[in-house]
């Protein structure tokens, strides 16, 4: 699974870490990120939650 995260779109909200604290982090300035070598989901369970988590819908997950 391939994880984007468009920062522009991104508000900050921090549902993603908060779900998925495996796979995402917040940057300095509070917004989400993904975790170096994380792009790839690591296997989370909890991924397809953490983007349908996020408010506005900042995360995009596509299968390879």
């Amino acid at each position: 699974m391939k994880i984007s995260l468009d920062s522009d779109v991104c508000i900050g909200a921090g549902q993603c870490a908060l779900t998925a604290p495996d796979v995402f982090t917040q940057d300095d300035d509070g917004f989400g990120a993904v975790l170096p070598g994380r792009e790839d989901g690591g296997g989370s369970p909890l991924l397809r939650e953490a983007a349908r988590a996020c408010p506005v819908r900042a995360i995009t997950l596509t299968e390879p």
